[in-house]
């Protein structure tokens, strides 16, 4: 994050998120906005329509601050029917639309248009039904993560996506960016955990999205980051509280004796339910921001969680205790209780917003390689850190090899901003070329849509906008994210000229 940072483009120069639309007036309003806000005031109660320049401020950001801009109008629906005339309004004025949950997002998933519609979700926020023989929840998109785990764990379930954000994201979020979380090792993403979706498409009608015979369009949905459409109800599994739970926390002298014990854990057959890795810039942080009391002078620390049947854990967690002391932990502490267990897990999920305390600004990256590329990539990010000067911190998954490095600079400086840009780029660039993503979590919304065309070619950039034609052909739904430059849709700029080339070859039909 870069608190007070101007917005980037693609290109490195300080622009605006979008160019105020033809007839934009002085209050930053236009004709179509106008009539729009005046609609929406008639149909939401008092309080859920907002035009003040400075109340609007609130919303000009997600997590991700480098890219800011302030939406043309805020409104706050209270239901999918509100929801559903919302985007119907948009449509008929042709009117650009975004939708934003609690805005925890770090991709500029939730960047408003300044010419267009932000629809925040935030009052949604009741779980509809809890049904316990079933497994399931269902809820309105605003709900928080934590809260469902909340509502059910005194009957021995819980909500296993736990993003570190999970006190403040919401399931609509979740659902969008298909948030992970430290636990995602063994239970998965969170499409691993929805079962269905009420949601109002493009058109402004509201459908239902499930598992069921035909294309996997729940699939298709969870992930794509609010382009396709807006979620207004989510059934979600619930997974039964295990038997027993161990944690341990264990201190190596450098990050690549950490990356060794990893591989021998997996090595061995066994599924942590999360075995997290910080290096010692992350630590130092950690400390001076939440006081975790992990090991002084350790270069990395590894947080392994066992989960399930307490005689399958007791065999596994001495195991995993005697490959940390055999590839060079030398000081491994056991959790003894959930007390215990928390102040492990603080410094860990504090890791993010903590580098605030020994850094005036940073970049929150995210990227995944193959677990068997860490020592290789952490030792290249470390060249590349060396090199520029610019710090970096690693947290990240590393039983399934999700980085997330932090960028350090001070933005105070001239040109500090560039070269950290620079070097998280560059990072990306190692995940791609050790076979990886350049996301694993966090999305593409804007800030990593130039990154793309690293990973895909032309014709696949071009296969995944046909996809979105399908659902958007009018290129409503938040325009400008995930793909570098518009090919198929009507976003502005660059609308393809002429009839894309896989339908002009009969390979693909565009509807």
């Amino acid at each position: 994050m870069i608190p007070g940072r101007r917005p980037r483009s693609d290109a490195g120069a300080p622009v605006t998120a979008d160019p105020p639309a033809d007839g934009v007036k002085g209050d930053g309003m236009n004709a179509p906005l106008d009539r729009l806000a005046e609609r929406f005031a008639a149909l939401l109660p008092p309080g859920g329509v907002i035009t003040d320049p400075v109340r609007l401020a609130t919303y000009e950001c997600d997590g991700l601050t480098t890219h800011r801009a302030s939406p043309g109008v805020v409104v706050l629906p209270e239901s999918a029917e509100h929801v559903a005339a919302i985007v119907r309004a948009c449509v008929e004025e042709n009117v650009p639309y975004v939708a934003r949950g609690s805005g925890t997002g770090l991709s500029g998933g939730a960047l408003p248009r300044t010419d267009g519609v932000l629809i925040v979700t935030a009052r949604m926020r009741r779980i509809l039904e809890i049904d316990l023989p079933n497994q399931r929840a269902v809820v309105e998109p605003g709900v928080i993560n934590l809260d469902v785990t909340r509502a059910v764990r005194a009957n021995g379930y819980y909500f296993a996506p736990d993003p570190s954000s999970q006190q403040i994201c919401s399931v609509g979020g979740n659902v969008a960016e298909n948030s992970g979380g430290a636990h995602c090792l063994k239970y998965g993403f969170t499409a691993h955990h929805v079962l269905s979706c009420e949601v109002v498409t493009p058109d402004g009608d509201v459908v239902e999205l499930g598992s069921g015979p035909g294309y996997d369009l729940l699939g298709v949905f969870v992930g794509a980051e609010g382009t396709l459409g807006i979620t207004t109800k989510i059934t979600v599994k619930l997974t039964r509280v295990p038997e027993t739970v161990q944690t341990l926390l264990a201190a190596f002298p450098s990050i690549e004796t950490g990356g060794t014990a990893v591989s021998k854990i997996i090595g061995m057959g066994v599924v942590p339910a999360a075995i997290e890795m910080m290096d010692a810039l992350a630590i130092e942080a950690a400390e001076a921001a939440v006081n975790c009391g992990y090991p002084a002078d350790a270069g990395a620390v590894l947080v392994v969680e066992l989960d399930g049947p307490e005689a399958e854990v007791a065999h596994q967690f001495a195991a995993v205790e005697r490959l940390c002391r055999e590839a060079g932990a030398f000081e491994v502490r056991v959790a003894a209780d959930d007390a215990e267990r928390a102040l492990i897990w603080k410094g860990r999920k504090s890791a993010f917003a903590a580098v605030g305390r020994i850094s005036p600004a940073y970049l929150v990256q995210d990227g995944v390689i193959p677990r068997t590329a860490l020592p290789e990539v952490l030792a290249s990010i470390d060249a590349l850190s060396a090199a520029s000067g610019v710090r970096v911190a690693n947290v990240f998954h590393a039983g399934d090899g999700n980085l997330h490095p932090l960028v350090l600079f001070d933005d105070a400086v001239e040109g500090a901003a560039d070269r950290a840009e620079d070097v998280s780029g560059k990072i990306l660039d190692l995940c791609v070329e050790h076979g990886g993503s350049i996301t694993g979590e966090h999305g593409v919304g804007v800030d990593k849509a130039r990154y793309m065309p690293r990973m895909f070619t032309d014709t696949d950039l071009d296969t995944m906008q046909m996809v979105r034609c399908g659902f958007d052909p009018a290129g409503l739904c938040n325009p400008g994210k995930i793909f570098p430059t518009p090919r198929l849709c009507g976003e502005v700029p660059g609308v393809r000229k002429g009839p894309h080339p896989l339908v002009a070859q009969g390979k693909a039909e565009l509807f």
